[in-house]
C-alpha cells in the first residue's frame, strides 16, 4: 500500500503517501466546545474528533486552508510542535508566526512549496478559493484550496489530491481544472455554512455537485458538513445532487476515524 487517507472530523484529515504524513486543517475541539469564527461569532461542535492530537503520528507538515477556529483551534495551537512546517495563506502565516510557529510558510495563489524525501517528493500548490460571495468575502480570513502532487523518485506524479478549502462557487475556480486536468482524489468542504443565519460561506450540496462536475476528479470525498451548528446542508443533500448530476459513482464517504487506501492514481476503500 502506497498510502492512506483518514478522516478525523470536520476538515481534518491525515494523508500518508510515499513516506510523507500530512495533516489538514487541525481541529481537535470536542463535542460541546465553541469554535471562534471572528467578529464575535462562534459555533458549537456537535461531534468528537476521531483522534486526540496526542495520538497523531509524526508529521512532515500541516496544510492549513485558513485561520478560522474550526480549522485551527486552541487545541492545535497548544499541541502542535512550534517547529512544525505549516503551509497556508500569507495572512494565516503571519498570525502563526506571532503565535510562535516560525516555520509557517504563506503561499500566494498558484505558488508552490516542495517537500523531498527518500521515496520522492510532494508539491503543495495554493489554489484559488473564495470564502463568501461578493464583497462579503473581505470580512472573512483569506482562504486557499490546495493541490498535493506526490511524485516518485523519477519526479513523475503518482497521485494528485485536491483539497477545496472553505469556498463557494466562483469563476476563479475554473482555472483549477485547466491547470490540473487530471485529478485523482478531491476532498470537498461542504456544509452550506451560514453566518448570522443567512450568509452562506461554504458550498451546500447543490454547489458541491456543480464543483465536482467542474473540477472533474476521479474520486470525491465529502468532508466538513455536520460537525458544527453553523452547517445547514447535510451530507444527504450533496449525495442527492451528485446522483442527479450522474456523478454518484465517484463519491467515497468516510465515517470519522475511517481510513481508505491511497494507491497510485486512485483511492480504494479498505
Amino acid at each position: 500500500m502506497a498510502g492512506s487517507l483518514q478522516f478525523i472530523g470536520n476538515a481534518t484529515t491525515l494523508i500518508r503517501y510515499n513516506g510523507f504524513t500530512l495533516l489538514t486543517d487541525p481541529n481537535f475541539l470536542h463535542r460541546g466546545q465553541l469554535a471562534y469564527l471572528g467578529w464575535g461569532l462562534a459555533s458549537r461542535r456537535r461531534t468528537d474528533p476521531a483522534l486526540r492530537i496526542e495520538d497523531l503520528p509524526p508529521l512532515d507538515a500541516v496544510v492549513l486552508s485558513h485561520m478560522h477556529g474550526d480549522h485551527w483551534d486552541r487545541v492545535a495551537r497548544k499541541g502542535i510542535d512550534r517547529d512544525m512546517l505549516i503551509v497556508t495563506t500569507p495572512a494565516a502565516s503571519r498570525t502563526l508566526h506571532r503565535q510562535g510557529f516560525g516555520q509557517a510558510v504563506g503561499l500566494m495563489t498558484w505558488a508552490e512549496y516542495r517537500l523531498h524525501g527518500p521515496g520522492g517528493s510532494v508539491r503543495i500548490t495554493a489554489l484559488p478559493a473564495k470564502h463568501a460571495p461578493g464583497s462579503a468575502d473581505a470580512l472573512l480570513p483569506p482562504v486557499m484550496g490546495t493541490m498535493l502532487e506526490f511524485c516518485g523518485p523519477d519526479e513523475r506524479v503518482e497521485l494528485r489530491l485536491h483539497i477545496s478549502g472553505d469556498t463557494v462557487l466562483d469563476r476563479r475556480l475554473d482555472a483549477i481544472p485547466r491547470r490540473f486536468p487530471d485529478i485523482d482524489v478531491a476532498l470537498v468542504h461542504l456544509g452550506g455554512t451560514k453566518l448570522l443565519g443567512t450568509l452562506m460561506v461554504t458550498m451546500d450540496g447543490e454547489q458541491g455537485a456543480a464543483w465536482a462536475d467542474m473540477i472533474n476528479p476521479r474520486t470525491v470525498v465529502p468532508i466538513h458538513y455536520d460537525d458544527y451548528t453553523v452547517f445547514s446542508s447535510p451530507l444527504d443533500d450533496f449525495l442527492r445532487h451528485m446522483e442527479q448530476a450522474g456523478l454518484a459513482d465517484r463519491v467515497v464517504c468516510l465515517s470519522r476515524g475511517e481510513t481508505c487506501e491511497l494507491a497510485s492514481h486512485r483511492l480504494v476503500r479498505r
